[in-house]
C-alpha cells in the first residue's frame, strides 16, 4: 500500500496540480494586489467613493437608517448592493486578469519567435559513425 501510495505521488499529474495550485495562489494574491492596490483607489477617486454595499431593501416592509440597523433588528433583507459590488470587483477581476495573460502571451510568443529565429545547429554525428567513416577513408587509401 505505501508502494502504490509513492508511485501515486510521483506521478506527473499529482506533482502538476500541486505545482498548478500553488501558482494559482500566487498568481491570485498578484491579481488582488492589482485591484486592491493599484484599480480600486483610482475607482474610488472616479466614482467620488461611492460604495453599494449599503443598498438594500428590507422585505418586512419597514425603513430602517442603514444596513447595520436592519441586520441588528433581524429584518428580512434583500442586500442588493453587495451583490453589485461583487459583480463590479468580478469585472474588474477579470479585466485584470485578462491583461495580465494577454501581456504574458506576448512575452511568450517574442520567446517562441525568438527560438525560431535561431539558426539550427547540424546535429553531431554520433562517434561511431565518425570512426567507420575514418576507416572506409582509409581502405580506400
Amino acid at each position: 500500500m505505501l508502494k502504490e501510495f509513492k508511485n501515486f505521488i510521483a506521478r506527473g499529474n499529482v506533482m502538476d496540480m500541486a505545482v498548478g495550485i500553488i501558482m494559482g495562489a500566487a498568481f491570485t494574491a498578484i491579481v488582488k494586489s492589482m485591484v486592491d492596490d493599484m484599480i480600486m483607489p483610482i475607482i474610488g477617486v472616479l466614482t467620488s467613493g461611492v460604495d453599494f454595499a449599503d443598498k438594500f431593501v428590507a422585505l418586512n416592509g419597514e425603513a430602517y437608517d442603514s444596513l447595520a440597523a436592519a441586520q441588528e433588528a433581524g429584518a428580512p433583507l434583500l442586500t442588493y448592493g453587495v451583490f453589485i459590488n461583487a459583480v463590479i470587483n468580478f469585472l474588474i477581476v477579470a479585466f485584470v486578469v485578462f491583461f495580465l495573460v494577454k501581456a504574458v502571451n506576448k512575452i511568450k510568443e517574442a520567446a517562441e519567435k525568438e527560438e525560431a529565429e535561431k539558426p539550427a545547429e547540424a546535429p553531431k554525428t554520433p562517434e561511431d559513425i565518425v570512426l567507420l567513416r575514418e576507416i572506409r577513408d582509409a581502405l580506400k587509401k
